[in-house]
């Protein structure tokens, strides 16, 4: 194997244990960062060679994950039941009384929501779009329907997810005939830009009715 074919092989070997630790080191931060204050509070309660083990790295780290999950397990129960709902619901009444967390809370709420349900006006929640130029296409997720002031134009509001990380992206407003249905599910679609393109069904609806019959 030639020096250049030896190093490709080395780059696309690589390229999936990097996105996967991209994904787990996102997942573990943002964990640990959550439960690590409750461990600190516990080691400072504990005596000296308990709080010592308490405080090592490796094992705050570990505990704080079991911690987030265990209580992240309790919420999703709690939201199945009667007593749980109503707390939920109490809960999200206090946050309503707050200006920018309110805000900040119900669109991300609603987004979740919304990217759950079909969005209806004949498309899928999965589509392709033109971009970042028209030779280029994307997935991108709808997330509602606006209407032109001056033309009554329709348009979709569009989510373009980054890869690895879909969490960040870009929102365009893109004329509704210009938006091309999927029949990919939303998490087909996000593993699909997660793993750069690896991971997806083999077929999809690439060109819009008005292309395939222009390619006639």
């Amino acid at each position: 194997m030639s020096f250049r074919r030896s190093i490709f092989a080395g780059i696309f070997t690589i390229i999936p244990l990097w996105i996967t630790w991209l994904v787990l080191h996102f997942l573990f931060s943002l964990l640990t960062k959550a439960g690590t204050p409750t461990i600190d509070w516990i080691a400072s309660k504990c005596p000296d060679p308990l709080a010592e083990v308490l405080e090592s790295p490796l094992f705050t780290n570990l505990l704080a994950i079991l911690l987030v999950i265990a209580v992240l397990y309790t919420i999703g129960r709690l939201t199945t039941i009667v007593v749980g709902r109503r707390l939920l619901a109490f809960l999200e009444a206090l946050v309503d009384r707050i200006p920018l967390v309110r805000g900040i809370y119900g669109s991300v709420k609603k987004l979740v929501t919304i990217l759950q349900e079909k969005p209806g006006g004949g498309l899928q929640r999965v589509v392709l779009i033109d971009f970042p130029s028209a030779e280029m296409k994307t997935v991108g997720l709808v997330t509602r329907f606006l209407k032109d002031t001056n033309t009554g134009r329709e348009l979709a509001a569009v989510y373009v997810p980054t890869t690895p990380n879909p969490t960040s992206g870009y929102l365009e407003i893109v004329p509704l005939d210009q938006v091309t249905s999927t029949d990919w599910t939303v998490d087909e679609a996000l593993a699909f830009i997660m793993s750069g393109g690896a991971v997806a069904p083999d077929s999809m609806n690439y060109d819009s009715p008005s292309e395939e019959e222009g390619n006639e």
